[in-house]
């Protein structure tokens, strides 16, 4: 069938246009989809869109071992009898231990067919599970609901329930036990929970699932695809003994892994992956490793071990163990001697390009087996021993899995394992001249690890077919791989290659510039950790790939700077404002709070004197009817201050430039509120006032448009020339001292320090900022993100 007919087949079932295309463009999902509908015998006529979903959760979570019973799966969603996706998952888990013709009465009653949960049967079984757990419900209130709900559709009764009946009941409940939501159930982002205090969840009958985690875990973990992942030993091997060797070694514990590649540093989509997967291992009492990846010595440089691990800890995760795939570069070796010997791997000297073209060329042609892939198994061995020894070029020849060419999924094209290459290891240096490929690493190691859940993003799900191939032929312990969504983020590029680029070519200071998305540059931006991990596990797990927009990362960045920094005022573009009816060693000390309405954040004294500064843009020589800040003749506030200023005269140097303000201090009863208040810094030698700034860094968005890499003459011309503006003779008030003494004196990340310069946005002390003698400090400051969500990015305020 064409790639038209395909993309027409998949939308008559209620496919969208966009997802149909990218349907058709998987290599495994496609023919799947394809066989289901025409099992279905839907092909000619299509179907409803609810129908068409649940098709497309079949051919989607099918497994190998049910394949044999498509027909029947397919048939049971198209006559109604399969009508969710839980009873799509059960379904699929008995057909699998069915090699026979399926018995319909079994069947039924594994997949829940024909059974209906009333309202009332719902009603009665919340009420029991709202009972069971009455007080840690009174203590935690609407902290626990997430939990509450996860456990709810555990119960047994409510196995085949309306899930968002159940939802809308839990919580109805809920609110009659409790009332209805207050500044008791207030989760303030970020802040650290007390670990010593935790609220169990009591069920009274069997729970067939993972126990429930603590109440204070995400719901990212408890609900959606990740709350239907199976239970450690729940997952089928080849052989029964390595389902016991697996719970034997793992205690039933669930255990994850965290894999980067040490070529590069992490960026934002990796913020996901380590929530995900430290995590789920954290939210149901389980492990996780760090495990780098390190099978290309070409590629790897010691600044990016150091790098990942460090940016993993700033997060807020504590690897269990930190291992490399070159920990089991031996074990690696003999297994590949083994796939050798049960003649499923040969030793090839195809090119590259000749392998290309066996696999069907650019167009997808037909595909033909290597000359080499039934070779005597004893050729292949001594080939192989030659590899390890040197004896050819780099190149030249390759291990390869013997697979199946015929398949219609790329990943059983007899891959790459081992390929020659004369590269130093820099941590097994010279001993090895032959790497094992991520095809053949990633899977093995986490079988070594006994990886209870292989947790990984979207573009890996092929990847799926040669995972549990090559654990089968070698007869270890299986894990089971998950695909979720990755996080994309529009206006930025995250390719290490393009970003490579951006830094060799000077566009950007380096890999930590806070104009890129890597996690450096976020942390050297001044971003929380905090506000990353409640960004990412908000956005939560799905099965599609989609593209959040820059403007909703910046929101929940401000929201939770909002929560967690004081204010100061700070004045970016100084005036010169002298008040003429002060005398000149007049002094006001103005108790200031670090932030309005919070007590907990304390206060601080800002001077008020004779000489004041303001932002040039606070000023206008020229008034009009919709402008109200200061002017000649107008009356404005100054933020705290208790009484008004009026603009009286302006004072030019010989060139017409502006060198300073004359102003008059309206004190009396009688003088009316001002329309405006602006924010000011005063000018104190006994207080050390203003705060001079070394450099003000304004950064906006790198790229002009949300998708960099569409522009016709590529990513590089569509970069805003306009991504930093540098501020060089700024000030702020003296409470950035104290700020910055407070957090430096219990961290040594000047990041740390973070404040909101009011009407201004929110900053952070940079790295290149200077701490020796006071006189001689200089601090460099970043924007982190503004005040307003503007798509310019601009420092406009209101007039």
């Amino acid at each position: 069938m064409a790639e038209e007919e395909l993309i027409n087949l998949f939308k008559s079932i209620g496919l969208t246009d966009q997802r149909a295309k990218d349907t058709v463009k998987n290599k495994k999902l496609a023919p799947t989809l394809k066989s289901t509908i025409s099992e279905a015998g839907l092909t000619e006529t299509g179907c409803d869109k609810t129908t068409g979903s649940l098709l497309y959760t079949l051919a989607s979570t099918l497994t190998k071992d049910a394949t044999t019973h498509i027909g029947y799966l397919a048939r049971a969603v198209k006559d109604g009898r399969l009508k969710s996706s839980d009873q799509i998952s059960a379904a699929i888990k008995f057909v699998e231990n069915s090699p026979g013709e399926i018995n319909n009465e079994e069947f039924n009653e594994k997949a829940g067919v024909g059974i209906i949960v009333t309202n009332e049967k719902i009603n009665e079984a919340i009420a029991a599970h709202i009972n069971a757990n009455k007080e840690s419900l009174s203590k935690e209130r609407y902290k626990l609901l997430g939990s509450l709900l996860a456990q709810a559709r555990q119960i047994p009764e409510l196995r085949w329930a309306n899930g968002v009946a159940v939802k809308e009941e839990l919580e109805k409940q809920v609110l009659l036990l409790i009332g209805p939501k207050d500044e008791r159930d207030i989760i303030v982002k970020g802040k650290k929970k007390d670990t010593k205090s935790t609220t169990s969840i009591t069920v009274d009958r069997p729970i067939t699932r993972l126990e429930p985690p603590k109440s204070g875990t995400p719901n990212m973990f408890l609900e959606g695809e990740l709350g239907k992942l199976h239970k450690p030993g729940e997952n089928k091997q080849i052989k029964p003994e390595l389902t016991a060797n697996h719970m034997k070694a793992t205690g039933g514990r669930v255990m994850t892994r965290f894999p980067p590649e040490p070529n590069g540093y992490l960026h934002i989509g990796h913020a996901k992956a380590i929530n995900v997967n430290f995590g789920y291992a954290k939210a149901h009492n389980g492990l996780c490793y760090l495990r780098y990846d390190d099978t290309n010595p070409e590629a790897e440089e010691e600044r990016y071990f150091t790098s990942i691990k460090e940016t993993i800890e700033w997060l807020g995760f504590s690897p269990w163990k930190i291992t490399y795939s070159s920990d089991y570069f031996d074990q690696l070796y003999e297994l590949a001697i083994d796939l050798i010997k049960c003649d499923k791997g040969y030793v090839c000297y195809c090119t590259p390009e000749e392998m290309h073209a066996m696999r069907g060329g650019d167009h997808g042609g037909p595909r033909s087996e290597c000359v080499h892939r039934n070779r005597p198994i004893e050729d292949s061995l001594t080939d192989f021993q030659k590899m390890k020894e040197g004896r050819f070029k780099e190149g030249e020849v390759t291990l390869r899995m013997k697979m199946d060419m015929q398949s219609g999924s790329p990943q059983f094209w007899d891959l790459v394992a081992y390929r020659v290459m004369y590269t130093p290891h820099h941590r097994t240096g010279n001993k090895w001249c032959i790497y094992p490929t991520y095809d053949y690493t990633h899977c093995l190691c986490d079988s070594f690890e006994n990886i209870t859940h292989s947790l990984c993003t979207l573009e890996f799900r092929m990847s799926r077919d040669s995972y549990y191939w090559l654990c089968d032929a070698l007869e270890v312990y299986k894990p089971v791989q998950f695909e979720y969504n990755r996080l994309n983020i529009n206006n930025t590029v995250m390719s290490k290659r393009k970003i490579a680029k951006l830094v060799n070519q000077n566009y950007v200071s380096g890999w930590d510039d806070p104009r890129l998305y890597t996690l450096p540059a976020l942390r050297r931006r001044g971003v929380p950790p905090e506000a990353i991990n409640g960004f990412v596990q908000d956005l939560g797990v799905t099965l599609s790939n989609s593209t959040i927009q820059i403007s909703r990362f910046d929101k929940y960045v401000r929201d939770y700077l909002d929560l967690h920094t004081p204010r100061l005022m700070m004045i970016l573009d100084p005036l010169k404002l002298i008040i003429e009816n002060l005398p000149d060693d007049h002094l006001e000390e103005l108790t200031i709070p670090y932030k309005p309405r919070d007590a907990s954040m304390g206060e601080h004294i800002v001077p008020f004197t004779k000489v004041v500064y303001i932002d040039k843009s606070d000023f206008r020589e020229q008034d009009s009817p919709d402008y109200f800040r200061l002017a000649i003749g107008k009356t404005v506030g100054l933020l705290h201050v208790p009484y008004p200023i009026t603009c009286t005269e302006v004072k030019k140097d010989h060139k017409g430039n502006i060198q300073y303000l004359v102003c008059r201090y309206e004190i009396g009863s009688d003088v009316k509120k001002p329309k405006t208040y602006i924010h000011w810094v005063s000018e104190s030698t006994n207080h050390r006032s203003p705060v001079r700034l070394s450099e003000v860094r304004i950064y906006n968005n790198l790229f002009l448009s949300v998708n960099p890499a569409a522009h016709p003459d590529g990513y590089l011309a569509d970069i805003n020339p306009q991504s930093l503006e540098v501020n060089k003779d700024s000030l702020v008030e003296i409470g950035l001292r104290e700020i910055t003494s407070h957090i430096l004196a219990n961290a040594k990340d000047y990041e740390s320090v973070r404040f909101q310069a009011i009407r201004l946005g929110y900053f952070s002390l940079d790295k290149d900022s200077i701490f020796g003698d006071e006189n001689e400090n200089q601090y460099v400051l970043n924007r982190i993100v503004n005040l307003k969500d503007d798509q310019k990015n601009s420092l406009s305020v209101a007039p």
